[in-house]
């Protein structure tokens, strides 16, 4: 671009030096010129933009996570002495201290057999400020019962979870985002699209998961557990999940180098147990120390690697990070004996 301007200045003060009626010829010439010029660069230059056009744009180079947390309000078993209002108090807590914006979904079916508890819960993230999706009301897996009735479990969902939102579309927010149960979309083609059809059809878009370190499997041994008298099976708990989202950090940022060349914002599933709200705040600390940042799903999913996951009009499965590079299998929870 610089070239044909340069041209044309030189071009211009020829014009400026002659006299007479060959002044006029040269200033058609100089116009001539200049156009000539400004379509040859534009030519050389529309595959650059266009390549542009389809890079994603990033105002901060670090990776970035998104944080969802599934299972609202009631996820596995709970520690003597702990409340479903604890865990979700404790995991806001740490949030806020990490200023890290979180997604929750609910499952109205869950957290039944103390409706009271369970309602304080929801009050709890809600007050927060932090927003709320469909996660289905009984969690079925779609594989198990089949379209209809996965459709029908979804709409009976939104009854309880309307309620908790209380006005929030109003507000400009949207809790029509949808997490499927086990991640299970159908194992036949039939079934994936007839359920995205019907997710279509229902305004929703989907939370897609391309980080996961299967935070759920260390509940069960935690809430066994006595803090005081199993100090050091509760210490290799601890050590044991941070070193599991570690390696699952790493190997997403392998795979999506490996698919894409390049980081995405990676969507991370996590659960509202007992043992996510004692390790939430070293987590967030440990992401920090790898030198992620916090965003919105919204944020997360407005990177074009995610359009499916937005417009369930494209082919489905929901993107996931599947396939290569293979990575080590994760450890998971050590073997341990409280009581």
């Amino acid at each position: 671009m610089m070239r044909w301007r340069t041209a044309l200045i030189l071009a211009s003060m020829s014009v400026v030096a002659a006299k007479g009626p060959g002044a006029a010829a040269a200033q058609r010439d100089v116009a001539r010129t200049g156009e000539a010029m400004r379509e040859s660069t534009d030519r050389q230059d529309r595959p650059a933009q266009a390549a542009a056009a389809l890079r994603p744009h990033h105002r901060e180079s670090r990776p970035a996570i998104a944080l969802t947390f599934d299972d609202i309000p009631a996820h596995g078993p709970l520690p003597a002495g702990t409340t479903r209002v604890d865990v979700i108090r404790d995991l806001v807590r740490a949030l806020g201290a990490a200023n890290a914006p979180a997604f929750g979904f609910f499952n109205g079916g869950f957290g039944t057999d103390d409706p009271a508890g369970s309602a304080k819960a929801v009050a709890a993230w809600r007050s927060a400020g932090l927003p709320l999706g469909n996660h289905s009301y009984s969690h079925a897996n779609l594989d198990d019962i089949g379209a209809a009735a996965f459709s029908a479990d979804i709409t009976r969902n939104e009854v309880p979870l309307s309620a908790a939102v209380q006005g929030e579309a109003a507000q400009g927010a949207d809790w029509r985002w949808f997490r499927y149960p086990f991640l299970a979309e159908g194992k036949t083609p039939a079934t994936r699209d007839a359920a995205r059809a019907s997710l279509r059809a229902k305004g929703y878009r989907v939370a897609a998961v391309t980080m996961s370190f299967d935070d759920y499997k260390w509940n069960p041994p935690y809430a066994g557990c006595d803090i005081g008298r199993d100090a050091d099976a509760v210490r290799r708990l601890e050590d044991s999940f941070l070193a599991d989202a570690r390696a699952a950090a790493i190997a997403s940022r392998a795979r999506a180098k490996a698919q894409l060349g390049r980081d995405i914002p990676y969507v991370l599933l996590l659960h509202v147990g007992a043992f996510d709200a004692r390790m939430m705040p070293r987590l967030l600390a440990l992401y920090q120390t790898m030198g992620f940042r916090f965003v919105t799903l919204a944020e997360a999913e407005a990177d074009p690697y995610y359009a499916a996951a937005l417009d369930l009009s494209r082919p489905g499965p929901t993107p996931s990070l599947a396939g290569p590079p293979t990575v080590p299998a994760l450890a998971g929870p050590p073997a341990v004996t409280c009581g």
